[in-house]
C-alpha cells in the first residue's frame, strides 16, 4: 500500500495537500536518471548553467503572488510579510554572481617542465533535505550552487511545506535545467534511509533537527559520502552598557519571536548588563504586546500559528516548567491561543540554565532575559550551550565586540543585528548545531570535490 504524506495547515488543522511516497525501485531509477544525465551537464559551459540559474530564480519570483498564501496556508506564516523571495533571489544571485571565481582553477606552477592547478569538480548526485520554517530560502542556499558547480539535485522537501520542491521545481524546469538533473522527490524515512546506505548520493546536505540529523549521518556510515548538517540553535544575544537599547530591543525581540520564533537563527536568549536590564525589559514586553496573533492570512496579523500544534505544545510545556520552578512570565496569554497552533508570544525573567527554555531549543515565541555583570558573565552563558549556531552581540565598541566573539563557540558572531544570512560568508555552525558550512566561496568548495593536476610536459 502506497504511504501518502499529508501537510496539515496550522490555520485549521485541514490537510492542505496530499502527496504519495515514491516506492524504493522508482526512486531508485529517479537517481540512476540524475547520475546519467549529470555528467553532460556538467560538460555545459559554467555561464550556461549560471543563467539557467538565474533565470529559474526569476521563474520562483513570477510565482511569488500564488507562494505567498500557499506558505501561509502551509506553515504559518502571515502574509503581510510577503514571502521569501527577497532573501532567496539574494543567496541565489549571489552564489551566482561569485561561481567564476570560486570555482577556478587553483594554479600552483607552471615552468618548461610542468603544470600543476587544481579543479573543483562536482560530486556528482546531491541530496538536499530542507526544512519547512523558510523552505524557500534554505532549499536555494545548496540547490543554486550545487547546480551551477554541475552537480545534479534531488531536493526531498519538508512534508509541512509540501508543495515547495514542486514550486522550486516547475521554475527551474520551465527555464530549461533538465527535469533528471533537478528532481524533487516525495520519500518516507525508510526510502530515504536506504538510498543513503546504498550510495545512492554523493554529497548529502540536510537541515532540520539534530535527531534528523543524527539519523542521517547513521544511514551513512561507513559509505564515505559526506554529510552536510545545519541541526538546531539556542542563539543568545548579548546587550552591553554601552549598547543603543532601542535598537537592540527591536533586533532581538524580532529574532524572537518573527515566524512565531520558528528560526533555527532567531534569538532564544538574551543577556543584559545589569545596569540596563530595566530598560531593555520594559521595552522588549512593549514590543511583544504589540504583536497580534491570528490568521495568517488576515493583512493584519502580524504573528500566525506555529507550524504544528505539536511545536506549540513543546513551547508551551519549557514556559510552565520555567514558570513552576520561579520564573516570571511578563505576557499575558492572547486571547486567539487556542492551546493548538495558536500560541502567543512570551518573555520570562528569573530564568536560569538549569531551566529547559534555557538550554534546549525550544523553536518558538519565547525568549529568557537575564541580567549578567559582566563580559566574562556573559561569555559563559552564552557558551553554556550544546548548539552554536549564531550569537548577537550590542556595543558601540567594535574592537570589544570582536574580542568576545574570539571567545564564544559559535559559527556566526553579529554586532549590532541579528538573524540574518549573508550570502557572502559562510553559514556554518558547531557542536550540536552540525558542521559544513553553505553559501560564501566555501559553500562552493563544500559542494565540489578537490582535484589535482601534475602534469609534466614533454620535452624531446
Amino acid at each position: 500500500m502506497t504511504r501518502t504524506l499529508n501537510c496539515i495547515s496550522p490555520i485549521d488543522g485541514s490537510i492542505f495537500a496530499s502527496r504519495p511516497v515514491l516506492p524504493l525501485e522508482e526512486s531508485r531509477a529517479a537517481v540512476a536518471s540524475a547520475r546519467a544525465a549529470q555528467a553532460a551537464w556538467a560538460a555545459r559551459p559554467l555561464a550556461e548553467r549560471i543563467d539557467l540559474v538565474r533565470q529559474g530564480i526569476a521563474a520562483v519570483g513570477a510565482m511569488n503572488d500564488d507562494i505567498v498564501p500557499e506558505l501561509a496556508r502551509m506553515m504559518g506564516r502571515p502574509v503581510r510579510y510577503g514571502g521569501e523571495f527577497g532573501g532567496f533571489n539574494e543567496r541565489g544571485s549571489h552564489m551566482a554572481d561569485i561561481a567564476a571565481d570560486a570555482l577556478a582553477d587553483i594554479v600552483v606552477g607552471e615552468d618548461e617542465s610542468f603544470r600543476r592547478y587544481i579543479r573543483r569538480v562536482p560530486w556528482g548526485v546531491v541530496y538536499v533535505v530542507a526544512p519547512w520554517n523558510y523552505p524557500y530560502m534554505t532549499a536555494i542556499n545548496t540547490v543554486a550552487p550545487a547546480l551551477i558547480a554541475g552537480n545534479a539535485v534531488m531536493l526531498k522537501h519538508a512534508t509541512q511545506t509540501l508543495l515547495v520542491g514542486e514550486r522550486l521545481a516547475e521554475a527551474f524546469h520551465s527555464v530549461g535545467i533538465p527535469e533528471d538533473i533537478f528532481q524533487n522527490i516525495f520519500l518516507d524515512h525508510e526510502t530515504s534511509d536506504r538510498l543513503i546506505q546504498e550510495k545512492s548520493f554523493d554529497f548529502i546536505n540536510f537541515t532540520g533537527s539534530v535527531g534528523g540529523g543524527q539519523a542521517m549521518e547513521r544511514a551513512a556510515a561507513g559509505t564515505f559520502v559526506p554529510v552536510s548538517t545545519e541541526l538546531g540553535g539556542k542563539d543568545p544575544g548579548y546587550v552591553m552598557e554601552d549598547a543603543d537599547i532601542d535598537a537592540a530591543v527591536a533586533t532581538l525581540m524580532d529574532g524572537a519571536l518573527f515566524n512565531s520564533g520558528q528560526c533555527c537563527c532567531g534569538i532564544e536568549r538574551i543577556y543584559v548588563q545589569q545596569s540596563r536590564f530595566d530598560e531593555f525589559l520594559e521595552k522588549a514586553i512593549a514590543f511583544a504586546n504589540d504583536l497580534k496573533l491570528g490568521n495568517p492570512l488576515d493583512p493584519d496579523t502580524s504573528m500566525g500559528p506555529m507550524a504544528h500544534a505539536r511545536f506549540a505544545k513543546v513551547v508551551r510545556d519549557q514556559i510552565d516548567a520555567a514558570v513552576a520552578a520561579g520564573a516570571t512570565a511578563h505576557i499575558p496569554i492572547d486571547p486567539a491561543d487556542d492551546g493548538g497552533a495558536y500560541l502567543g508570544p512570551q518573555i520570562l525573567t528569573g530564568v536560569t540554565h538549569e531551566m529547559e527554555v534555557m538550554r534546549e531549543e525550544s523553536f518558538g515565541p519565547v525568549v529568557g532575559i537575564m541580567p549578567v555583570k559582566d563580559d566574562d558573565e556573559a561569555l559563559r552563558l552564552m557558551n553554556d550551550s550544546r548548539f552554536g549556531l549564531t550569537a548577537s552581540l550590542w556595543t558601540r565598541d567594535v574592537d570589544r565586540a570582536a574580542t568576545i566573539g574570539d571567545r564564544i563557540e559559535t559559527g556566526t558572531v553579529f554586532l549590532n543585528r541579528a538573524d540574518y544570512l549573508d550570502p557572502g560568508l559562510c553559514w556554518t555552525g558547531c557542536k550540536d548545531t552540525g558542521r559544513g558550512g553553505g553559501l560564501s566561496v566555501i559553500g562552493y568548495h563544500n559542494l565540489t570535490r578537490p582535484k589535482s593536476y601534475h602534469l609534466k610536459k614533454v620535452t624531446s
